[in-house]
Formats: structure tokens, sequence, C-alpha cells
């Protein structure tokens, strides 16, 4: 049987023995996995002028946080959070461009900008 794709990340990765990667221990890179799974939806409503922008800036997020979890250094951590929160705001603007303009369902944006919220809120505490 093949496995099948989850949605719960909160979950451990593949086994319950599997070792973690730094970024897979902090919330705000799971709260940015599920973020994935909302733009996935919302993109399929886009025409590609939006789609592009919306599928860049929202891989964008988890691949910083990532990226900032692997460095060693404050400075550097900060820096690629920092870039992680800007993404997470261009995301947000991206899928208020698609409300206003009634190109995505309203819930599917609330979910969203709940996450993207959320996501903002954590990145902050990390780089401040």
């Amino acid at each position: 049987m093949a496995d099948t794709p989850t949605t719960d990340f909160n979950a451990a990765p593949a086994t319950e023995t599997a070792p973690l990667l730094d970024a897979e221990r902090l919330d705000v890179y799971r709260v940015a996995l599920q973020l994935q799974v909302e733009t996935a939806g919302l993109a399929a409503h886009c025409d590609s002028v939006l789609r592009d922008p919306l599928r860049r800036a929202s891989l964008s997020i988890p691949l910083n946080i990532a990226e900032s979890a692997g460095r060693r250094s404050s400075p550097d951590r900060r820096r690629f959070y920092a870039i992680a929160r800007g993404s997470a705001t261009e995301c947000a603007a991206i899928i208020d461009v698609l409300r206003v303009r009634h190109l995505a369902p309203a819930a599917d944006c609330s979910r969203a900008r709940t996450l993207l919220v959320r996501i903002a809120q954590m990145l902050t505490k990390l780089f401040l």
C-alpha cells in the first residue's frame, strides 16, 4: 500500500523514531506547512498573474524558516526569519486581492489569513 499524504503537520515525520531537523521542531514551521495546503487550494482559483506570486511567497515561508533554523549565528537566523515574515505579509496581500476581487471563496481566504497572522506573530517573536 502506498503512503498517503497527510495534512497532520503536528505529527512526527515518517516514523515515531525519525530524527527531526531543527526547523521541524518549530511550531511556526508546522503552521507554514499547513498554509501550503490552504494556498494550494487558493491557487486553483487564480489566474497565473496571482497564482505564481502566491505559490512563490507561500513556499518562501517554510523554506526561509528552515534556512534560519540551520544557521548558527543569531544575526543570520533573524535575517531569514524576517524574510519569512515578509513573505507571509506578501502572501496576505495576495489573498486580500483574491478576496476583494471575488476570485476565491471568502472562507478559504479567511482560513489562510488566520494562519498567516499566526505565522507573522510567531516569526516576530523569533527575530526580535
